[in-house]
């Protein structure tokens, strides 16, 4: 496959991985001269009218976004039988190598990771697409750090249908949603499901399920709860962990509603974090000899009294003042009007 040139103008270049249901090469485009992503369908799949409609879903609901942290498509097609996707090529790693190498992650660099991946997804909802299989290895990081959610590979738009394939489990076992486990209804609280087992994930370098199965593993998203964070990482804030479990609830209603309330949980925590990293950051030991004795010398014990008297006393008199100003009032002699003329008893009032 490689040297091999589609449409006489894509030339895939070398092989960057695959998944079950398509192969992924970097290319080059001949016409623009510039680096591209090549997504080919599996040959036993390229028949298969299941598989060809999943891989075009992909093109039209990836077609329909256009922000920073969704990588881009740019055409799709078929060439003698191979059915592609020419995609933004992102050059960086995955997600899943980072937490494999460095988790648990730090909670301020998790959460910006998290909330870029937040982004991506209130983008892609807001104009009705599901991912439907959130996890690591479909998150892309840039060498400058920038988030890129890739594979939108099952996404489906909501106005077309919610169920999932035929009843088929649709999406990664480790990170699918209990509605999604069922073969059920799945709307965007299953990205938040997912999102949240990627937040776990990267916060304490473990999945919160494991099983000898997938079957296993799938049964442990409907019945069991997830081990709380900080027994794995007591590093963990007790309210970014409180987030992250209500992302894991079973309930689609009891967890965030939308991508953009998660976001704002999350921007609220990482201020609050700022905050005491800066408070509590040490500060420059200062040289005893520098300092000025005259300068140093605390306040007489009597000039903290004189102010506090004056105080008292600038506060009495305010509250004298408005006493007589609003309960003492003068008098004034009114003179007699009876059997005036109308006109006469104004003037002399």
């Amino acid at each position: 496959m490689i040297g091999k040139i589609l449409e006489g103008r894509y030339e895939i270049v070398s092989e960057l991985g695959g998944g079950g249901m398509a192969r992924v090469y970097r290319g080059q485009d001949r016409l623009l001269h510039r680096n591209v992503t090549i997504k080919i369908l599996r040959e036993q799949y390229a028949s298969d009218k299941d598989f060809l409609s999943r891989f075009e879903n992909e093109a039209k609901a990836v077609a329909k976004l256009s922000h920073p942290n969704v990588v881009s498509i740019y055409d799709v097609g078929q060439d003698n039988g191979l059915h592609y996707l020419i995609m933004e090529y992102v050059e960086g790693s995955t997600l899943k190598e980072l937490v494999s190498k460095e988790a648990p992650l730090p909670p301020l660099q998790a959460i910006d990771i998290a909330q870029q991946i937040c982004s991506a997804l209130e983008h892609a909802h807001e104009n009705d697409v599901i991912h439907r299989d959130i996890k690591p290895h479909n998150i892309l990081i840039t060498k400058n750090g920038r988030v890129k959610v890739t594979d939108f590979g099952i996404a489906q738009a909501v106005n077309e249908a919610t169920m999932s394939y035929n009843g088929t489990m649709v999406g990664s076992v480790h990170y699918i949603s209990p509605e999604q486990a069922r073969g059920g209804v799945t709307g965007t609280a299953a990205d938040i499901y997912s999102f949240g087992i990627v937040l776990y994930e990267m916060l304490t370098g473990q999945l919160p399920f494991q099983g000898d199965t997938p079957v296993a593993v799938a049964i442990k998203h409907l019945q069991e709860l997830p081990r709380p964070l900080r027994e794995i990482n007591p590093d963990v804030p007790p309210v970014l962990e409180r987030i992250v479990m209500r992302t894991l609830e079973k309930d689609p209603d009891r967890r965030y509603q939308s991508a953009v309330a998660l976001h704002a949980e999350l921007e609220t925590v990482k201020r609050v974090l700022t905050e005491e990293s800066f408070a509590t950051r040490e500060l420059p030991a200062i040289d005893a000899s520098e300092i000025n004795p005259a300068k140093a010398r605390r306040p007489r014990v009597w000039a903290w009294i004189v102010l506090t008297l004056l105080f008292f006393g600038l506060a009495a008199a305010g509250l004298w003042s408005g006493f007589r100003y609003f309960l003492l009032v003068g008098e004034t002699q009114v003179p007699s009007v009876v059997g005036m003329t109308e006109d006469k008893a104004l003037e002399l009032l």
